[in-house]
């Protein structure tokens, strides 16, 4: 008999609603032919985040994997149900929300940790002054990505668990950072680089290799590895390390948006 699935519901909150992408602006987002504001897809990943660290605990913040795939919107105010199913591999999880199946995640713990990447073959390069708007040339294959440093205080972990309404104590006990918090990181390589238009991250493959913890600088340093078009989108994907106090990689993230919908292509 299969093991019973894992399920865990949560309120999503749109807490992008007043950021720059104006992707989760309630006006701005219908104009676009979507119902309202979209959660950010960081947050829905954050939700799913929630079923590998009940099945493995702080492990899988250590060397756990997730790929997660973000198929149709979650709304601000509306319920998420997380599912978690039992595999060979470890856990397929769906995020749905009203019958609607909007994310779709594999996760994994492997039994050892695999080899940390190189932060050498990452180069630091700060954001520009000013920034370029986004587009086939500053978004081409190669270009050097990275963000200002911030330090992860108490207060700014305390209030994105609130946000996301982590209900694992795990986090609070032993003062660690949320991975949603961390795969933040990879929308700021975007958002610090170029000028964007409203925009949808549409998924991650993220391979953790330590937990971050509070009182840690964090930083992101990326790379551009494709840039191209699909049914009338124009996508990036952007292979990125998540690093703490300059030293230690928290997790490799190869991270997927359209910078540019068709909706509004010139």
């Amino acid at each position: 008999m299969s093991a019973p699935a894992m399920t865990y519901a949560v309120e999503a909150y749109n807490l992008s609603h007043a950021s720059e992408n104006k992707i989760h602006d309630d006006t701005v987002a219908q104009k676009l032919g979507f119902s309202g504001g979209l959660v950010p897809g960081v947050e829905v990943y954050a939700y799913a985040c929630h079923l590998p660290v009940a099945r493995w605990g702080r492990a899988w913040l250590a060397r756990g994997r997730m790929d997660c795939r973000f198929l149709k919107p979650v709304y601000d105010g509306r319920s998420a149900t997380v599912t978690g199913r039992e595999t060979s591999a470890g856990l397929d999880i769906a995020v749905e929300s009203e019958g609607i199946l909007c994310a779709a995640a594999a996760a994994t713990l492997p039994a050892a940790p695999s080899g940390t990447p190189n932060i050498g073959g990452y180069p630091l390069r700060p954001p520009p002054a000013e920034r370029p708007p986004a587009d086939e040339t500053s978004l081409a294959v190669g270009t050097v990505l990275g963000i200002r440093t911030f330090v992860l205080t108490e207060g700014l972990a305390g209030q994105y668990l609130r946000d996301v309404r982590e209900t694992d104590a795990l986090y609070t006990r032993e003062g660690l950072a949320h991975p949603g918090q961390l795969l933040r990181l990879a929308n700021l390589i975007l958002r610090e680089n170029v000028v964007l238009q409203p925009w949808i991250h549409t998924g991650s493959i993220v391979a953790n290799f330590a937990a971050a913890r509070v009182g840690d600088e964090l930083s992101a340093r990326g790379k551009v590895t494709a840039n191209y078009e699909r049914k009338g989108h124009r996508i990036v994907d952007i292979d990125i390390l998540l690093i703490a106090n300059g030293s230690t990689v928290l997790a490799h993230v190869l991270h997927t948006a359209v910078y540019r919908l068709r909706q509004l292509a010139n």
